[in-house]
Formats: C-alpha cells, sequence, structure tokens
C-alpha cells in the first residue's frame, strides 16, 4: 500500500533495526528530523536470518534535498526497491511509523495557500499568512533596503573622496664636484665633497647643497 506524504521534501532514514524520517522546508530546506521508532519485529529472535539480503540495508542516509518520497512515484514500487527482503510485518511497522512522523512534522511546518509549499517557521509571515516568498516581512526588506543604500554611499563617497594631494616627485642629488649621482649621505659617494648645506662665512646665509657662491651676497662658498 502506498503511503501519502503531507511534503514530498523529506527523507527516509529508516533502517531494519527502526523508523525515522526528516522533512524539510521547501525554501531554506531547514529539516525537522521526527523521533526514533523501534522496530518489534527487529527485536524478534531469528529476525536478522529471516531477512537474508536485506541485512545489507544497514544504516545508509538518503540525505537533504534528494526528496524520495512516495507521492507520485509508484510509492509501492520505491518501498518494495528499498526495502527489499523486508518482512511484512516491518512494513506494518514502516507504513504506521511514517502515520505518526507525519503527524509530529505537520505541527512544525505551515501550508502557504497561494503558492502550496511547505516551510519553516522562520519562512513563514505569520501577519500575512503567507510564506516570505510570497508575502515578503516589511521589516527585513527595509532593512535590507537601508543597509544595500547605505553601502552604496559609502563607496561613493570613497569614490569621490581624494586621498593623496602631493606631488609624486623623484630627485636624484647630483654632486657639484665630480657631477656624478651622490647617493642619499651628507657626503658624495663617489669623491667624498660634503653635500650639507652650506653657511656662508660673511652673511651667514644658508645655502643649497654644492653651491659655489652665496646667494645671498655673491661671497664665494667653495
Amino acid at each position: 500500500m502506498g503511503l501519502q506524504p503531507f511534503t514530498r521534501n523529506f527523507d527516509d532514514n529508516s533502517t531494519e533495526a527502526g523508523f525515522q524520517f526528516t522533512f524539510h522546508c521547501d525554501i531554506c530546506s531547514d529539516g525537522y528530523k521526527t523521533q526514533f521508532i523501534a522496530s518489534k519485529t527487529y527485536r524478534k529472535a531469528g529476525f536478522l536470518r529471516g531477512i537474508g539480503q536485506a541485512a545489507s540495508i544497514g544504516t545508509s542516509l538518503l540525505g537533504r534535498g534528494q526528496n524520495i518520497g512516495y507521492a507520485g512515484e509508484r510509492a509501492g514500487s520505491v518501498l518494495s526497491e528499498r526495502f527489499h527482503g523486508m518482512s511484512p510485518e516491518w512494513h506494518k511497522e514502516h507504513e504506521e511509523a511514517f502515520k505518526l512522523a507525519q503527524n509530529e512534522a505537520m505541527g512544525h511546518f505551515k501550508r502557504c495557500p497561494k503558492c502550496n509549499k511547505y516551510v519553516c517557521e522562520t519562512d513563514w509571515n505569520e501577519e500575512e499568512g503567507l510564506c516570505t516568498e510570497d508575502a515578503p516581512r516589511l521589516n527585513v526588506e527595509i532593512a535590507a533596503a537601508k543597509a544595500s543604500v547605505q553601502k552604496e554611499q559609502v563607496w561613493e563617497k570613497a569614490r569621490n573622496t581624494q586621498l593623496f594631494s602631493g606631488q609624486i616627485e623623484s630627485k636624484q642629488t647630483i654632486c657639484p664636484n665630480c657631477g656624478k649621482p651622490a647617493g642619499q649621505g651628507k657626503f658624495c659617494s663617489n669623491c667624498g665633497t660634503p653635500l650639507t648645506p652650506g653657511k656662508c662665512a660673511k652673511c651667514g646665509a644658508q645655502n643649497a647643497s654644492g653651491a659655489r657662491f652665496c646667494s645671498e651676497c655673491g661671497n664665494k662658498l667653495i
């Protein structure tokens, strides 16, 4: 007998030892895992010898988002393939456990009357009675819009801000004695001529490095 889930977006985590299901929100895919229901037939003596190859089912999980449901997918065929070799009693337990799991999970989801999606509380607009895709929360949209505008204003301000107003110059000191680049020290790196500003012995004025005559009185410096 096929099982009819309230949503196709679920995983069947059942094993031969018991039954458990994870139902997912149709928007964010967050899941709600139901309580584990132990299989009574699993505890019966000789169970493993009677199910043969079904023991290989192990504890494999389906994983989120695979949407392995029963409705619309020939439920009887799906069941027979996944749990081939399980006893009729086990299958009956599985069906009953699935019904209980759905009743448990439905309390954690809302069905949107517009798009028919089953969504979690996070994606449900309580004021409008619709999912947040069909009726976004205004306070959230306003906050997001303000943040977007503020971010753009920050970038615009940065683009229009002049961070450096000086001139970029590359200066090289030439030795007045040998005519070669003198380096960055106080003396020429080639001939040793002092490169510090010269003080005129006559008027006391400071002159540029290597100047031969005072720029104020014309007195010979070198």
